[in-house]
Formats: structure tokens, sequence, C-alpha cells
């Protein structure tokens, strides 16, 4: 058994290497790493020699495939005991099991030994009628009627020759509808022809308007966009809409073709025999009582996991564009959380993030207490040199924009700048735990204020205290499995924080946590360490902190950084098991120092990577640590800076055709973009005026965070839509590139309540056989494909 599993492994390191473009020793080390408990951005950047330089994208997509193939392993040695319990496994049938490679076919191969309930079949076969369905199909002369006759037997529940003869039929049905290759090549050709068709359900044309592009859509299943196909099936869901998978664009021809395939497999030949009209009536039941539906939720299964596997993954790429913006660094900040009735709450935070001020102004309706609001916001920033005030982009953020503005005025400090700042998931944080233990006596409602000041400062280091689906930068992100986009979401979030490197001696728990290796139980514990000892002053002072054993560290280290401590490079990530290698580099330092080599291009650009390299270290982890003692401690994000919106253009009302804007991308779709200009409604840059050449994808271009200039094309001030355009040659009015479900798909107000719409394109038709729906031509038709 212990050689089968080996067997099994190579044969899983083998698939997936192929799948990565990697070679199988390179999978196989990885996969042995994460068995034992290495993270994958330490293997990504500690463990390089191990894997041959597998990146982090080739090992997440590693560990996603890992777990399915195991669990196809799993489920495949299920079924083969299942069936060997039963007495009726074959050597073929094993065979064809051990070569099943993905989890519906192995369910085609086990589906008629899938214990189920008493079937119509079943009865059939236990009244004696097995023997008139192989006597008909073996020997069509028979007369169905005549021969059904001798099988009426009123004791076994056979009323008459009617009766036998639908219980044979059903018997027939159970059997081609449980032949695994059948069910394999129908399933083939109706996921390449097949036709999604949507259809308002009657009388609800008026509650389901917002999708009502989808009210009579058709389009094929193998070229239906991802987030097209989400919204149907929204709108299934909310029932508004059927759905229906027909077998081509010609409905008539496809069931025809299906059924003429279903008469190949069972050797069916009309020829006009007496039970040819019953067999053919057989076939043409299996396809369409039983084999379509169970193909078409099959295939809709399928495209739905798909089609979220594409959304989760525009999801994390939004969201490892808003964790890796630009930080703003350590300033003073004064955070706006805007507000109309309830006020405008404030907090500032000094340049360490600590909270040193709070208050609240009525600027707005209904109180319009202007210049008060004005003069408190004056004192605050005059009496703590605030740097940078943050506008939260919510209701009245215009308004507290323009305020903010006539503050800086005041101040007649030219250093001070305002920004707008994306609040999503302010108002969850609010609530978390982690605020309630951050700042147990503040109202909730300051701390989203809070959230805003920090999330300037440094957005990795706030945001990551949000659960990441609760930032809202995602497609269709509530249609979703939640368990596999958490989980995508999460591994994203650890990506991110490993990259960026984590100062132990500042980062809160919700910060600590995502670093590699670390729980939050041992998060948790740093923290109430440092507060109790101080500061570490290496990084080996972490291995007194409780449950922060060895192999927690080596995970962990790389990933933490100290300034100004004993060791200089605890400053930088060169890897504290790697220490010895800057050693061996001092030796060719002629008395150097570590600090006095760290930033001396002219030395380290010197040396030769090939002769400082031993059994442990090889030239990725020396070529690593050379480019790191240039600029230790590097931060892989962009340089801060802010977008400026228009003044004057403060609610969509404002727009006019032809504005051209500066704005910030704040969600990035597979059709396009959508851009934060200020009317608290987002506009949509279609993918096809993202630029003026070919765009396939849109983050080729455009990433969330991004500052662009666009031209409004069109504005629907009643649904509330922006049509915008980054090719300045564009004529407003033209916006008709994309889908309306599209230019709306996300819900672009700033309620986060989800657009609907549907898409009014037509793509082209799959072709089929012509309408002929004798099954002798289908016959002909499907033997010569």
């Amino acid at each position: 058994m212990a050689e089968l599993s080996a067997a099994l492994a190579r044969q899983i390191a083998q698939t997936i290497a192929e799948e990565i473009g990697a070679q199988a020793a390179q999978a196989q080390a990885a996969i042995a790493l994460l068995d034992e408990g290495a993270t994958v951005p330490f293997i990504a950047r500690y463990r390089k020699e191990v894997t041959g330089g597998l990146d982090d994208t080739q090992l997440r997509n590693l560990e996603t495939r890992l777990v399915y193939l195991r669990e196809l392993e799993d489920r495949r040695a299920a079924i083969l005991s299942s069936i060997e319990e039963q007495g009726k496994l074959t050597d073929e049938l094993r065979n064809d099991l051990l070569a099943a490679d993905s989890k519906s076919r192995l369910e085609d191969l086990y589906l008629p030994y899938k214990p189920k309930r008493r079937t119509r079949a079943q009865i059939a076969r236990e009244a004696g009628l097995e023997p008139l369905a192989d006597g008909l199909l073996q020997d069509p002369t028979r007369v169905p009627d005549t021969f059904a006759a001798d099988f009426v037997d009123a004791d076994k529940g056979v009323a008459d020759a009617k009766a036998a003869l639908e219980g044979a039929r059903a018997i027939l049905m159970e059997r081609w509808g449980e032949d695994a290759a059948l069910l394999g090549e129908l399933r083939s050709w109706l996921e390449r022809e097949g036709v999604i068709r949507a259809k308002v359900i009657e009388g609800k044309e008026e509650a389901g308007a917002k999708y009502r592009d989808y009210f009579d859509h058709s389009e094929a299943l193998s070229r239906i966009p991802s987030h097209r196909l989400l919204a149907l099936f929204r709108a299934r869901r909310e029932e508004f809409i059927q759905l229906e998978l027909d077998p081509g664009s010609d409905i008539d021809a496809g069931n025809a073709y299906a059924e003429g395939r279903i008469a190949l497999a069972a050797g069916i030949r009309p020829q006009g025999r007496p039970a040819d009209a019953w067999l053919s009536q057989a076939c043409r039941l299996t396809w369409r009582a039983k084999l379509h539906l169970h193909l078409m939720l099959d295939l809709f299964n399928q495209a739905r996991e798909k089609a979220e596997g594409e959304a989760i993954n525009v999801f994390g790429d939004n969201l490892k564009d808003l964790l890796l913006a630009a930080p703003a660094g350590p300033k003073t900040v004064l955070g706006l959380d805007p507000g109309i009735r309830t006020g405008c709450k404030i907090a500032v935070v000094d340049a360490t993030g600590k909270l040193v001020a709070t208050d609240t102004i009525y600027p707005h309706e209904p109180k319009r207490q202007w210049e008060q609001s004005l003069q408190t916001l004056k004192r605050l920033c005059q009496q703590h040199d605030v740097a940078l005030i943050a506008i939260g982009n919510g209701t009245a953020s215009r308004e507290t924009d323009k305020l903010a503005g006539e503050v800086i005025k005041a101040c007649n400090n030219p250093k001070l700048q305002k920004i707008v700042v994306s609040e999503a998931g302010a108002s969850v944080y609010s609530a978390s735990e982690t605020a309630a233990k951050e700042f147990p006596n503040l109202d909730v409602s300051i701390r989203g204020a809070v959230s805003i000041a920090r999330r300037l400062q440094d957005p990795l280091a706030e945001l990551v205290k949000i659960e990441p689906k609760a930032i809202g930068v995602g497609q269709y992100q509530h249609d979703v499995d939640q368990f596999r986009l958490a989980r995508a979401l999460d591994a994203k979030v650890e990506d991110c924080v490993n990259a960026v490197g984590v100062d132990v001696n500042t980062a809160s728990a919700a910060l600590l946590t995502r670093v590699s290796g670390l729980s939050s139980t041992v998060a948790d514990n740093i923290v109430s360490y440092r507060d109790q000892n101080g500061p570490f002053p290496s990084r080996k002072a972490l291995l007194k902190v409780p449950r922060l054993g060895e192999k927690t560290f080596e995970q962990c280290a790389g990933f933490l950084r100290i300034s100004d401590g004993e060791q200089p490079l605890d400053a930088s990530s060169v890897h504290p098991e790697a220490y010895p290698v800057v050693e061996r580099i001092l030796g060719q330092a002629q008395g150097k120092g570590v600090k006095q080599i760290i930033g001396d291009l002219a030395f380290l650009r010197s040396l030769k990577a090939e002769q400082l390299t031993d059994d442990k270290f090889g030239l990725p982890t020396v070529r690593d640590i050379l480019k790191e003692l240039e600029k230790p401690g590097r931060d892989p994000r962009p340089e801060f800076k802010a977008a400026r919106f228009a003044e004057g253009v403060e609610d969509i009302k404002d727009l006019r055709e032809g504005m051209i804007l500066e704005g910030v991308v704040s969600n990035v779709a597979a059709f396009g973009a959508f851009v934060d200009i200020g009317v608290h409604q987002d506009g949509l840059v279609h993918i096809s005026a993202l630029s003026d050449t070919y765009v396939k994808d849109p983050r080729d271009v455009v990433k969330a965070g991004d500052i662009v200039k666009v031209k409004v094309l069109e504005v629907d001030v009643a649904r509330k839509r922006i049509a915008l355009t980054r090719r300045m040659d564009d004529v407003p009015g033209a916006a008709t590139s994309g889908p309306r479900e599209e230019r709306g798909a996300r819900g672009n107000d700033r309620s986060g309540r989800p657009g609907g719409g549907g898409g009014n394109t037509r793509p082209p038709k799959p072709t089929a056989p012509p309408a002929d729906n004798a099954l002798a031509a289908a016959f002909a038709r499907a033997r010569g494909k």
C-alpha cells in the first residue's frame, strides 16, 4: 500500500508540474515542504534551491491543485472499495476508474453501482421484465405488444402488455443513462455546442426590471463571459428568469443528434422492423427525460465553478492592488468620516498611528455649522501639526472635501494636503472585535474615522484588520462559494503582507497574524510580550515568546523586521539562517562591518555570487542577499500620490459629456475598470475604451488604486450610470461598447448594492446538424461523426 501511495504521489506531482510549467522534481519538492507545514511565502522566498525557483503564483496554483487531486484520489479509493464490496469490480472497470482524471468521469463510472433508492427500472427487474427489454433490443423483428404479453403477471404488478413495455423501457433508459462512455461523449458535445437560454418568468417583468436584458437571451455556453453567467444564475436564483441549456442553436436537430448517439451506443439500427419504433422512442425518452436534464445540471455546475474561479481571481487581484497601494508613511493624519444628519466624525492619529484627538462636527444639513466646523478642523490641524487630511468617500464626501479645502486655505500651510480615501470596510472594522480591543472606550462611529486616517498612512497595515470580503472590490462576490472565496483572499493577503515585511515592534496582532507561520495566538503573544518587555532587540529574542518555537521562527523570521536593533541584518529580508553567507561577504570587505557594506553598491557589485555559495545556500539565495544588501528593507509599493477631483463636480448631475477628469480606479472587472471621479458613483471605462491598442485583460493596463485621466462619454442620471473612456479622441454619446449589465455589473453606486441588468450582445450561435427528427437520419449522422 505504501508503494501504491508513493506511486500516486509521483503521479500527482507529475500532473501538477505539467500544469504549472515545471519539472516533476520541483513539484515533489514543493509538495514535501507544504506537507511539512511550510507556507507559500516562505517556500517562494527562502527555499528557491529546493524547488528550483518556483514563484509564489506557481506555488499557489500547485497548492490548489494538490487539494483537488488528493480529494480525487480519496474519492477514487472510496468508489473502488464500494464496488469491490458489491462483488462487481472487474479488471476492466478497475482500469477505467484508475484512469479517470476528473471527478465527473469518476462519478459517471460509479453511477451504475451507486447505492440508490428503488427506481422504476429496479422494480421492473424485480417483476422479471429484463428479458423483455433484452429480447426486443437483440431482436427488433419481434412485435413488442405480442412479445410483452408473455410477461403479464398481475401478482408482480404487471397488469397488461402496456405496463410490461413501460417497465422494459425504464430498464433500457437506466442502462443507457448510466453508460459512462456515452455520458462523457454527450457531456463534451453539449458543453461545446450547448446554448444557454434565458426567459423571463411570466408576471415578473416589472419586479425583475434590472434583468430585462436577459428576459429573452441566448448565448453559447462555451463562450459566455463569467460575469454574464453569474448574472444569469443570480437572476434565476431570485426567480426572475428560467434557464435552459439547448442542444445547439437548432434545438430539433440537436435533440435528434443526441438521440442518434444513444442509438449508436445501444447498437440500434432503425430498419423499419416491428420493434424499431419502440426502441427509437426509448432513445428519445432517455435523452429528453433523463440525460438532457442530468447533463444540463452537471454542465451548469461546472460552468458556475469556472465562472466563480474567474470572479474570485478578479477579486483577489483587486484586493492585492489595494493592499499594495502606496503608503503616505509616518505623517500625522486627520481622518474625516463624512456624514450629514449624524455629523462628520474626526480622528487625528500621529506619525506612529496613535490616536491623539477626536471630535464631531456638523457642517451639513440640518445643523449647517460650517464656520464652527471650519474652526474646529483648523484648530486640530495646527495643534497636532497635521500633514494630511483623509476624507472618506461615502455620503457627503465631496461636500466635506470642499470644507477641507477651506481648512487648508485658513491654515495657510502649503504642505497640508487633502485626499479622498476609500472607506470600504471601515464600518465593518468599527464594529469588529479587533476594533473593540484596540479602542474599547471609543464610540463605534469614531473608530471608522481612525481607520480612514490610518489606511492613508499604511493601507496594508490597516486593511488586514478587515475581513477581505468586506473590502468590496469583487465581481459578484456574494454569488460565489464563500469558503473558496475566503481561502483565496486569505492567501492573497498573506502574500502581500510577506512581500512587504512587517516591523515586529510596531505591528498590530492583526498584521502579525498574516505573517508566514504565525497563528493568531502567537501573534497575540508577540504583542503581549512586547507590551510587557519593551521592543524586541533582535530577531533571536522572538524565541522567548510563548509558543514561538524553532519551526515557527524558521517560517516567520525572514518577514519580520527590527529597526535599530542589535543586528543590522534584522532590518532586512535576509533570513537569520543565511547570516553565515553575510559573514563570508564580510571576509572580503577589508575590515568593514555589516553597517558599512549595506548600500555600498561598488563593493557589493564587485562580488562574484558563485564564490559565496555552499552546500546549503546556492546561487538564488546568494543573489537575493546581495540585492537586499544594496537596499535593505526596500518597500515594493509605489510612491505615494493622490488624485485631484475637479472643483464644482460633486454629483452625477454635475457631469457633462466631454468633461476630462482625474479619478482613481476603484475596481477592475473582466469587462473594464470602474473609476471614482468624486461624484459618489463610479464610472465604467469599458475594456474597449481602456487603451488605443487592443486590451485582452483590463489589469494589463490599470489596477485598483491607479490615478487615471478619463473623459465622460455618457451620463444616465436615472439609472446612475456613467460611461467613461481613457481615449481622449473618443466622441461623447458613443458609449455603447459593452452590454448594459457590464456597465452596471458591480452595482457602482456607493451603497454597495449589486447591480443588475443583462447583456444585449448576441455572439454567433454554434452550428448543429440540420433539422431532422427521424432517428434513422440522426443515427446516420452520429455514426458518421
